[in-house]
């Protein structure tokens, strides 16, 4: 029940009830009830409905109780709570699946650029180890030339030409060079043999005194602006050379803008000594031994940005290459100088020199684009939740609002069945008080009918007789459906001979059927017992209303009653047009028509082919029903009861409605014929009482065919 489901309220009626003035209608309210006027009945088990009966004069009331019921919804308020907590837990949960989503997306363009910018920073790293590889094989190439071979074999043509062929081998330098190392003592002479003088970097002035000079005396076609230039007057040369012959390694200069390109540049110098020394040879030593410094310029600006271009791609980055020797103050080697520290992924460069750390630094040249995916998902998510809200709200509306319509309709059931109980109560008791009296009036037409009347007065007499007949059946009818309403139909069981019954139905229709010469025939089957136990008052009812039904409607052909064994029928099998298994049109309208009278019937269960099957299993069963001793003393009887006729039939609109009470055709057929159309529902009524069932088959302008079994008790021998 919904409302145990959700709520849990009695609300009182606000209608009274109230009933006919009649004194007679009070006794009846009182009757319904109980109990005697003024007294308050228990709340019945069927209903919500507290009533209480008083009497106001000649007026009976029955009204609901006025008690005060406060109506209390336990889950009504817990929905509210679950339906917010639902909104909030939907709203929390398309949050994570946007941060969720978002930072899948962020990490995703992270990943990308740690790819691009260690793909960038490993070719660049490579690029440069390879470079300095082929700027240490010129020491090689100098020491074994120049140093060692007297008169040199190596000069300034040679050393050019050689540095221009294998220059692809170092493809981030713009140029190499060889500084000779000259102590003060040896610069006269050394300037003789050159036939220059040395000058100094940045001014080309003549170098000034000094303990020892580096000038160029071997350059690259790119480099020949450094000839004659003294490497150590420039200070991140100086220091470079230095650092270099002291540790026998390369070493690198910080970036600086190099002579003749101003390009943000660093040099790389490894030192020519003119011996070998051993990996354990002191500083000193390497001072004494030191012959030369062969450098190789670096021009960023250009040669890293035409590596880097290579792999620009689809997706373009910003790349920065950082010196951090000083990590307080980074020095910019490539790049544009900028503070922007979003996005931005760091990876290590190793250049090969120890002292000096070199870093590169990627970010995406465009912002992040907005995250749609995270934004529709995140939003679908919302959308359904809060969707699921507003069914889950309506529902709830919907359900208070098929509670309150539960309550009125449990309300308005409890007054409707208290109003037809009432009601039925009323016309059982009504009906019982007229009929009495008509029958003293039916006595006394009779009686007139037989005292000396002239023609005028008999016929009078006669009509009044009829039409009181007329109005005695219509009481008996509505008195039958206030019995069947109110549930107190009952059935007797009593002995009766079927025959008999069957007897006084043709004679009660045989002046009607004489009028409209008609054929009215009645066959019980000789292995139907002779004595019967049931009603045979409602049985005679029954077949009487059937009957007096085909009467009322038929106007040519016949009316044939049947009654048999259903074992019989059983035996022989249901008839109709189909039940002969022929498809031949003319053959099944000879079956139709092979009738009682000739005429055209709606069904072929009582043809005249039907009726000697029948016959014949009857006959071939040597012993009938009755002269056997039944084992059993209550032992039923199943009857078939067979009623044919050939009238106009029932329409088909009109069909699925025959039972219903108070139901015709149409208008019509009330005016036409008369009656109230309740008898066939009484009919079927008591034949379900009987235990048995009816049916029919009707076909407008061709005839009815009522069929209806019921189950009686054979009396015991």
């Amino acid at each position: 029940m919904p409302s145990a489901a959700y709520r849990m309220c009695h609300v009182p009626p606000q209608t009274d009830f109230e009933y006919s003035s009649d004194k007679q209608m009070a006794v009846q309210a009182n009757a319904l009830r109980g109990s005697s006027t003024n007294k308050t009945n228990h709340p019945s088990h069927s209903g919500r409905l507290t009533t209480k009966a008083c009497e106001n004069g000649n007026t009976t009331m029955i009204r609901p109780l006025s008690t005060k019921v406060k109506c209390q919804s336990f889950g009504e308020q817990w929905y509210m709570k679950l339906l917010v907590l639902w909104v909030i837990a939907g709203i929390i949960a398309s949050m994570w699946v946007f941060y969720s989503m978002n930072a899948d997306i962020v990490k995703r363009r992270r990943g990308t650029l740690s790819n691009m910018c260690e793909e960038r920073a490993w070719m660049l790293q490579d690029q440069f180890v390879a470079s300095m590889n082929h700027v240490r094989a010129l020491t090689a190439l100098v020491t074994t030339f120049a140093l060692e071979k007297q008169p040199s074999a190596l000069d300034q043509t040679t050393f050019a030409a050689y540095t221009a062929r294998t220059s692809f081998e170092r493809p981030l330098m713009s140029g190499v060079a060889y500084a000779q190392r000259v102590l003060h003592p040896e610069r006269e002479a050394f300037e003789k043999a050159q036939g220059w003088i040395i000058k100094r970097m940045h001014s080309n002035d003549v170098q000034p005194a000094r303990g020892e000079y580096a000038p160029t005396v071997l350059t690259q076609e790119t480099l020949s602006h450094l000839a004659s230039l003294d490497m150590m007057s420039g200070e991140e040369d100086c220091e470079n050379i230095l650092r270099a012959r002291a540790s026998g390694k390369g070493a690198l200069t910080g970036p600086f803008r190099l002579l003749e390109s101003n390009h943000l540049g660093v040099v790389l110098t490894f030192t020519v000594y003119k011996r070998d020394l051993s990996s354990e040879a002191t500083e000193e030593e390497r001072i004494q031994a030191t012959a030369g410094y062969v450098g190789g310029a670096f021009d960023f600006e250009s040669l890293v940005e035409n590596l880097l271009r290579q792999l620009a791609g689809s997706q373009a980055i910003i790349v920065n290459v950082y010196d951090i020797t000083n990590k307080s103050r980074p020095l910019v080697m490539y790049g544009p100088n900028t503070t922007d520290t979003n996005e931005i992924h760091v990876s290590s460069l190793e250049f090969g020199d120890p002292v000096r750390k070199h870093e590169m630094r990627c970010r995406f040249y465009d912002p992040p684009s907005i995250p749609w995916s995270a934004i529709t998902t995140s939003s679908g998510i919302l959308v359904i939740v809060l969707l699921v809200a507003h069914i889950l709200y309506a529902a709830v509306n919907r359900i208070e609002k098929v509670e309150e319509d539960y309550r009125k309709m449990e309300e308005l059931k409890v007054r409707a069945e208290s109003a037809d109980i009432a009601k039925s109560q009323f016309l059982a008791t009504v009906s019982h008080e007229i009929r009495t009296p008509m029958n003293g009036v039916l006595g006394m037409l009779q009686m007139l009918k037989d005292t000396d009347l002239n023609m005028t007065q008999k016929d009078y007499a006669h009509t009044a007789h009829e039409s009181g007949k007329q109005l005695i059946k219509l009481i008996n009818e509505v008195l039958d459906q206030a019995k069947i309403e109110s549930g107190r139909m009952e059935l007797e069981s009593v002995p009766f001979d079927l025959r008999v019954i069957l007897d006084d139905i043709l004679s009660l229709f045989s002046a009607e059927i004489k009028d409209k010469r008609i054929e009215l025939a009645v066959f019980v089957s000789k292995r139907v017992p002779d004595i019967l136990v049931g009603d045979p008052v409602r049985l005679h009812q029954i077949i009487t209303n059937l009957v007096g039904n085909s009467v009322k409607f038929t106007e040519q052909g016949h009316i044939f009653v049947c009654v048999h064994l259903a074992e019989d029928v059983d035996a022989v099998g249901v008839f109709t047009q189909k039940g002969y298994g022929s498809d031949d049109m003319d053959m099944q309208n000879l079956i139709l028509s092979d009738t009682l009278s000739g005429s055209k019937a709606v069904d072929g269960r009582n043809s005249w082919s039907t009726f000697e099957l029948l016959l014949k299993n009857e006959a071939s069963q040597k012993t009938t029903f009755s002269s056997i001793k039944p084992s059993d003393p209550s032992e039923c009887v199943n009857l078939v009861f067979t009623v044919e006729d050939t009238g106009v039939g029932i329409p088909l609109l009109a069909q699925e409605r025959v039972f219903t009470p108070f139901m015709q055709a149409d208008s019509s057929t009330s005016r036409n014929y008369g009656g109230t159309g309740i008898g066939l529902s009484i009919s079927r009524y008591l034949v379900e009482l009987m235990k048995g069932k009816m049916d029919f088959a009707s076909q407008p302008n061709v005839g009815n065919h009522f069929l209806l079994q019921s189950a009686c008790q054979e009396r015991g021998s």
